[in-house]
């Protein structure tokens, strides 16, 4: 299951997916990876960081979303003052 993670001061909030069921054109899977997409975009756009995690990796950088990562991690624009 794949998931997408976006840290914010309300909690996480997190969309998940089965990658296995969006290559077999699965209308929830392909519905929850559009959405995941949407939503790394609107992140992107307002200054999100993304990091793919990858066990046993160390946490790689990303600027467009991996639909078969286990896991993106979205952080924040952090303003400092």
């Amino acid at each position: 299951m794949a998931k997408l993670r976006v840290l914010s001061a309300k909690g996480d909030t997190v969309v998940e997916w089965d990658a296995n069921r969006v290559g077999e054109n699965d209308p929830d899977a392909i519905a929850a990876v559009t959405e995941a997409e949407r939503i790394f975009q609107e992140q992107r756009a307002r200054g999100a960081t993304a990091f793919k995690i990858s066990p046993d990796q160390p946490a790689q950088r990303i600027d467009e979303l991996d639909r078969t990562a286990e896991e993106i991690i979205m952080v924040p624009r952090v303003v400092g003052g």
